[in-house]
């Protein structure tokens, strides 16, 4: 016999906007009594879903009797949970708006502040945070395909960039973006002008308990592993060598080398 509560569940989908009263809150969660939903309370704000105005905990904004309306994350039939977002209705344009992206599109604006943890970019188009200094967000790997040691090489606060979406952030309210993705990839263009067996110049960049990495070409660095005993001690960072490809691992976008020997001279 079908289960009515599962066949009311199936009807839910992310995106839409329930209501309810919250049942209890904890300083992980608050769950809801969802309207149209008789019996336990299925609804979960989490968290990081509770506002993106204020990052206090549930039990510091909200209180068993309390009505509220919150847009799902997701459902999840199994456990028979609904994934709520409080802030989504808090912030019903912005969450419109990021709701509305889709993985690939360009986005433009402006570089608003640079952290530790990744870039803030204020969109040309669409609202602004109400806590952020941006909603486009990039974290460092998405920032280059070359290694760099500070972000200022990449992008300096107020410089005009155009990003690619890769997801919608729903947690902090962020559109997820990626700079590197708008730069041809330097380790596809590399391996299709390359075969194994051939000699490159290179330069150590960085030593490691495994072995030593080697930029071979702009934004291409391989690994060039050692004997036992051998962690660099002869190839300090910034030493030309020769090396060989040994491998060429394209979907990983893996270089494997190895060190090139001078040809023996004939006798």
């Amino acid at each position: 016999m079908a289960d009515p509560f599962l066949g009311a569940l199936a009807a839910v989908r992310a995106g839409d906007t329930v209501t309810g009263t919250i049942a209890d809150v904890t300083p992980a969660r608050a769950t809801v009594w969802l309207d149209g939903f008789p019996g336990d309370p299925i609804g979960v704000i989490g968290a990081l879903d509770c506002s993106w105005r204020s990052f206090r905990s549930p039990a510091d904004l909200l209180r068993p009797g309390d009505r509220v309306t919150a847009g799902v994350i997701a459902v999840d039939p199994r456990r028979r949970q609904i994934a709520l977002s409080r802030s989504a209705t808090e912030n019903p344009g912005l969450w419109a708006f990021l709701a509305g992206l889709h993985e690939g599109q360009r986005l433009a604006g402006t570089v608003a502040a640079v952290e530790s943890f990744g870039v803030f970019v204020a969109l040309d188009d669409g609202p602004g945070h109400p806590t952020f200094p941006g909603v486009g967000f990039i974290t460092m790997p998405e920032l280059s395909w070359r290694t760099f040691r500070d972000v200022s090489e990449i992008v300096t606060v107020g410089q005009r960039i155009t990003g690619e979406f890769l997801t919608f952030d729903t947690t902090n309210g962020e559109a997820r973006l990626s700079l590197r993705a708008t730069r041809p990839e330097p380790f596809r263009a590399f391996a299709g002008s390359v075969r194994t067996g051939q000699s490159l110049p290179g330069t150590v960049t960085k030593l490691a308990p495994f072995g030593v990495f080697i930029r071979v070409a702009d934004g291409v660095e391989g690994l060039l592993r050692l004997p036992a005993g051998d962690q660099g001690a002869a190839l300090p960072v910034g030493a030309e060598l020769a090396v060989t490809v040994v491998e060429i691992d394209l979907p990983r976008r893996r270089l494997v080398l190895s060190r090139t020997h001078p040809a023996p001279r004939a006798g």
